[in-house]
Formats: C-alpha cells, sequence, structure tokens
C-alpha cells in the first residue's frame, strides 16, 4: 500500500493554494517584520475568513518584479 507521502494528487482547474505569512517568510527566508513591511507598502494579501493573513505567491512574485523594476528605474 502506497503512503500518504507519495500520493500526488493534482489540484482542480482554477484552484491556487494561498500562503499563511509563516509560510511566505519561509519561502523568502525574512522576518514576519520584514512581511508586515512588504504588507505596509501594498503587498498584494488575499481576502480571508479565518486567522491571519493569505498570500497568493504569483501575485506576491509579480509585486517582488515591479518593486525590483520600480528601484532598478529609480
Amino acid at each position: 500500500m502506497p503512503r500518504k507521502s507519495d500520493r500526488v494528487v493534482p489540484l482542480p482547474a482554477g484552484l491556487v493554494p494561498l500562503l499563511t505569512q509563516a509560510q511566505l517568510e519561509t519561502y523568502y527566508a525574512v522576518s514576519d517584520w520584514q512581511v508586515l513591511r512588504w504588507v505596509d507598502a501594498g503587498m498584494p494579501e488575499e481576502p480571508y475568513e479565518g486567522r491571519g493573513r493569505r498570500f497568493d505567491l504569483d501575485k506576491v512574485r509579480a509585486w517582488h518584479a515591479e518593486q525590483n523594476q520600480l528601484a532598478a528605474t529609480a
């Protein structure tokens, strides 16, 4: 019998998993303070009914790319 970790199930079309703030901190290897600074600077976060913040990684990447481009032209 396969182990649970061996099962790979594709996400349904159009479903995008949202990252928690802690997951985003781990992804970018930054502190919670840095993520809060990014949010204050306009980084997109997704509406979420539960506790904490949720982030769409594709939107966050696009926001960072835009910020890097703006910094390069300044």
